[in-house]
């Protein structure tokens, strides 16, 4: 057995299911261990696409996913992925080859210190020099990139290293108890709780991750206290619950907004600071704030609490419904909003116009989509109106990244999607700008077998930096581009294509596609001018509750 057949043996271990990646010169002896494992390779035509479906997949499925380059310019090309999964909080694990540790000390051929390189965007990286060191780097290796908050980690492998023999055994995968809150933090958050008039909770990713959703239902609907989520929190209350406020974190003031504004209490539960800055909501720093998570709070100067609860999420709640009491105080004023917002969201049921506006498409993905339906959604102008009018039922059912907010991932994830929850619709939502970043990997997905639908919101141009542009000098510069025939570039690669030539025919069309059993491009005229409407009425909005 040499290392790289004993590394093959680690993953099977640990429990992996899929590899996504790109063979290499520098890889060649794990490709090799790989025929003779029962992990399915997924051969990718980009790292980068690689990378996010390992990210997509750790996002879903709480456990690593992992990705293979080779080693230089196929290493870079990962890191775009590694570091998105990294800042949103997705377990991935990397593995690069690597020259031979002979040529490391010498200039040489498409060598790079990768461990150096990808230090920054991991929680921790090595490279195995002694082959009997591989068992302890791939165990630690996992339970680092798992462990709370979880994120990416790198294995680099020289390829000298991986032909050399190796014996022994994958080590014994412990198991993490759960930690629980004190008693003391418990009964201080309860009774600053108990006091608040108008409490407002703010439920992160971290809800999603620690699977504490229906404890933060229940906590809401006994406390009568309104639920805010971020981009990254959809589905943490279902979106039709009374305490549901929908999805806060547009980087401009919304309905929601003006919740927090009259909030003397917000409870954040699995928040993370990368999701929605705190100066946002709190810029001058003077709400208080309880502090919910299974890790304490980072360091933010509009980001103090007053109470930290620092255990298992669902636990913790439970206790402090316990504790807390708010009978006989009214409804915070917060509630007061969720009118206006329903009815903002449901006056787009009956939009005919055409170019289709971006509110009125995401209204119909809603109501065709089931309640354990999964949506990817790129980064682009769409995600602004994804994460504002597409609601959730079920946790994990709308991904977006929102960490490190990278374009492109949309395709690359809802193939991981798709392998994951091969019995749910999937579908991927972009802009013409992040589908040509990575739709290579439509290629790839027709030959996993992972039929899904991309959705493209055609305007020619990158929307969201022409809207920011507009908002901050009054006119645009450098955002516009061609466009190939979408429909055709679909059928040249033995997909489905579908062009939307009437708002009306969206419905129709997108039920058809999910139906198909290859994956489908639904490409759809979009009317961006609603993106400077919403600046123009966030201008406007005063705060009256």
């Amino acid at each position: 057995m040499n290392t790289a057949e004993l590394l093959v043996q680690c993953l099977e271990n640990e429990g992996v299911e899929y590899l996504f990646g790109l063979p290499g010169e520098e890889n060649l002896q794990v490709l090799e261990a790989l025929r003779k494992s029962s992990i399915r390779f997924i051969t990718t035509r980009h790292e980068q696409g690689a990378a996010f479906m390992a990210d997509v997949y750790g996002r879903l499925t709480g456990k690593a996913g992992v990705c293979l380059s080779t080693l230089g310019p196929g290493a870079t090309n990962l890191m775009t992925g590694v570091a998105d999964a990294n800042l949103d909080r997705a377990p991935l694990v990397a593995i690069t080859g690597q020259v031979g540790t002979d040529r490391m000390h010498i200039e040489s051929h498409q060598y790079l210190d990768l461990v150096s390189m990808f230090s920054p965007v991991t929680k921790w990286n090595a490279q195995i020099v002694r082959p009997s060191n591989t068992t302890e780097i791939v165990r630690k290796a996992f339970k680092i990139a798992q462990t709370e908050k979880p994120g990416a980690v790198h294995i680099d492998l020289p390829e000298n290293i991986a032909a050399m023999s190796a014996s022994g055994m994958p080590l014994t995968i412990d198991t993490r108890e759960k930690t629980y809150a004190s008693a003391k933090s418990l009964e201080k958050a309860a009774a600053e709780i108990s006091k608040a008039k108008n409490p407002i909770i703010l439920v992160g990713n971290g809800t999603l991750r620690g699977n504490a959703t229906d404890a933060l239902t229940e906590f809401a609907t006994q406390l009568a206290i309104p639920v805010a989520n971020t981009f990254m929190g959809k589905g943490a209350i279902p979106y039709t619950h009374r305490m549901s406020l929908w999805t806060v974190g547009l980087q401009q003031r919304d309905f929601i907004s003006c919740g927090f504004e009259s909030s003397d209490l917000v409870i954040a539960v699995g928040y993370d600071l990368v999701e929605y800055s705190p100066k946002r909501w709190n810029p001058e720093g003077d709400i208080p704030i309880i502090h919910i998570g299974q890790m304490p709070a980072e360091i933010d100067s509009s980001y103090i609490p007053i109470a930290e609860v620092v255990g298992d999420i669902s636990d913790s709640l439970w206790e402090l419904m316990k504790r807390a009491s708010r009978q006989g105080k009214p409804e915070p004023k917060a509630l007061e909003l969720t009118a206006e917002i329903r009815a903002d969201y449901e006056k787009y049921a009956q939009e005919d116009q055409f170019p289709i506006k971006p509110q009125k498409l995401i209204y119909d993905l809603r109501q065709v989509m089931g309640p354990e339906d999964i949506v990817i959604s790129d980064v682009g102008a769409h995600k602004m109106w994804m994460a504002r009018h597409y609601h959730c039922d079920r946790p994990n059912t709308c991904l977006i990244s929102n960490g490190f907010a990278a374009m492109g991932i949309a395709i690359p994830g809802a193939v991981a999607a798709k392998l994951v929850a091969p019995e749910q619709k999937v579908v991927a939502v972009t802009g013409d700008g992040g589908f040509m970043m990575n739709c290579q990997e439509l290629e790839t997905a027709l030959r996993a077998e992972t039929p899904f639908v991309t959705i493209i919101f055609n305007d020619g141009g990158y929307g969201l930096i022409e809207w920011k542009q507009i908002n901050h000098y009054g006119h645009s510069s450098y955002i516009h581009f061609g466009n190939p025939d979408f429909v055709k570039l679909a059928e040249s690669m033995g997909l489905i294509g579908y062009r939307i030539e009437a708002t009306t025919d969206f419905i129709p069309t997108l039920k058809e596609a999910l139906n198909q059993n290859v994956p489908v491009v639904i490409d759809c005229p979009v009317d961006y001018r609603e993106n400077l409407l919403f600046s123009q009425k966030s201008g406007d909005l005063s705060c009256e509750i």
